[in-house]
């Protein structure tokens, strides 16, 4: 246990009991107690295998590579859609985990494995994204605008393309676009 991240089990949480339990049985996978996020983050060789988070209505442990985990019960969540690579085994209750014991350590052993192989999920790259029909046609309509998003990182370009493509009115798209525009042209990103 890394004392760095007592204060994360220790403060009052809905969820304070559950986050222990889980603590306890990642830690008997012999893997590092790191804070990352402002989670507890477990790492094999440096390597992000899982952390333990939590939400209103769940906690859960997050694969950071679940997606190649093989889960045959279909257990492991995607959290959004945007995820690409990190999977979700979720809990509602202290009997969840407990009943559940067994299987938690297969996967983090699966999860571990994974990692010393050295294989990495295959991520989408940039160019891979849907460009709302929106945004292309400033980009077409805009070489300037068109320039500048192309010299963004692909990060920010990604972050940019998911921002267009959520909302489901055309207007609200077109005021995300339009509001985005002078940050792009300042080659920043979206949260910048």
């Amino acid at each position: 246990m890394n004392p760095e991240v007592d204060w994360f089990f220790d403060k009052p949480s809905k969820w304070q009991e559950e986050y222990s339990e889980l603590r306890t049985l990642v830690l008997e996978c012999d893997l590092t107690e790191e804070l990352k996020w402002g989670c507890p983050c477990y790492t094999n060789q440096k390597s992000n295998i899982v952390l333990i988070h939590g939400f209103k209505d769940y906690c859960a442990l997050l694969f950071m590579q679940g997606a190649m985990l093989k889960d045959p019960k279909k257990i492991l969540v995607q959290q959004t859609n945007n995820v690409q690579s990190a999977r979700q085994f979720r809990f509602k209750n202290m009997d969840e985990i407990l009943k559940n014991s067994t299987e938690i350590k297969s996967y983090i052993d699966e999860a571990i494995a994974c990692d010393n192989t050295g294989l990495k999920f295959e991520r989408k790259k940039t160019d891979e994204y849907e460009i709302h029909p929106e945004f292309q046609n400033v980009l077409n309509n805009m070489p300037e605008v068109n320039t500048a998003f192309k010299s963004l990182t692909p990060g920010r370009q990604r972050a940019y393309l998911l921002y267009f493509s959520a909302p489901k009115q055309v207007k609200t798209v077109e005021a995300r676009i339009e509001k985005s525009i002078p940050k792009i042209l300042e080659g920043k990103g979206l949260d910048d």
